[in-house]
């Protein structure tokens, strides 16, 4: 009496295996079809982060684009068009050039000391070192602090009757003392080590993970091999940290021809442009002067110096294809 129930069983199993079948081969059919474009699942959610990158964004640079090529005040309903005259000017300023210097040293002194600095400390915090947790907190602190409220503070430390002078005095080394922020060469150095100060946190933390993500069954094979700390980092971690380190030299890079803040707030730009940059100039032209249009013309020529400087990095220091090789 069971067997017909087995039979029935089995034809409805049968029928069904192949009913699922054709069923895949229709659908692979009509995902072949040509013409018949499927809608991304995640457009929906990305689609209100494109208009306002499009609508905002773009249209910015665009204007910015159209400002440059005026002689506008910024305020007056009167707008000269000139052309390329604003950029043929800012070919012969020389405090242009002197502030694309100023970006072009600073962006190098800062990389280097950084990642120098960003490296050992990550390094160390991967070793047997105690209290890395505080460790971690003290190196990451300068990265939270405002500008507007560090800044107050070094001009006091460097000014004529500061905290350094002081201290020079105090050690009977008070021949040294001197105006530090009147100095354009220590003024820029200022600068420098402000910047070094507080962005360091970010290059520590991002080396301190990518040196997590180092198998350590490598690193225990070489100190097996008899290879010591110095030829372990050189060997192992730092072609490990390659691809941090090239994030971190673009992400300087735009970050150097976008500084404004801490020349602006210690400086002032100044003494005699030693501290001016493309930013601290684009504010003074545009604002101090009321010359937008010539403004606007130094921010084109910085968008695109950022846009070249990136894909330049990430060109020269991409990987070959072993298949080149």
């Amino acid at each position: 009496m069971n067997e017909p129930l087995i039979v029935r069983d089995e034809s409805v199993t049968t029928r069904t295996t192949t009913t699922a079948r054709r069923a895949d081969v229709i659908s692979r059919e009509g995902s072949r079809r040509p013409g018949r474009l499927r809608q991304p699942a995640g457009l929906p959610w990305i689609l209100p982060a494109v208009i306002v990158a499009v609508g905002l964004l773009y249209y910015c640079i665009g204007y910015t684009g159209y400002i440059s090529t005026l002689r506008w005040d910024g305020a007056s309903p009167l707008q000269q068009p000139v052309g390329a005259d604003n950029f043929v000017r800012m070919v012969g300023d020389a405090v242009f050039w002197r502030a694309l210097r100023n970006t072009a040293a600073f962006f190098v002194v800062t990389l280097v000391v950084q990642v120098v600095l960003g490296m050992v400390l990550a390094c160390l915090l991967h070793s047997e070192l105690r209290l890395k947790t505080l460790h971690k907190v003290l190196i990451f602190i300068p990265v939270v602090l405002a500008t507007a409220t560090t800044a107050p503070v070094f001009r006091q430390m460097y000014a004529p009757d500061g905290t350094v002078n002081g201290v020079l005095d105090a050690v009977g080394l008070g021949a040294l003392a001197q105006p530090w922020l009147a100095n354009g060469t220590f003024a820029l150095l200022i600068v420098m080590s402000v910047q070094i100060w507080q962005a360091t946190g970010i290059t520590f933390i991002l080396y301190y993970a990518a040196v997590g993500q180092i198998d350590t069954g490598v690193l225990e094979a070489a100190r097996l091999d008899g290879a010591g700390n110095l030829r372990i980092i050189r060997s192992i971690v730092w072609p490990g940290v390659r691809g941090t380190t090239i994030a971190i030299a673009i992400l300087t890079a735009i970050g150097s021809l976008k500084t404004f803040d801490i020349p602006f707030l210690i400086t002032g730009g100044g003494p005699n442009y030693a501290t001016e940059f493309l930013g601290t100039m684009i504010y003074r032209v545009s604002v101090s002067f009321s010359q937008v249009g010539y403004g606007a013309a130094i921010s084109v020529v910085l968008l695109v110096l950022a846009v070249a400087t990136a894909i330049t990095i990430k060109v020269s220091s991409a990987e070959k294809d072993p298949a080149d090789v």
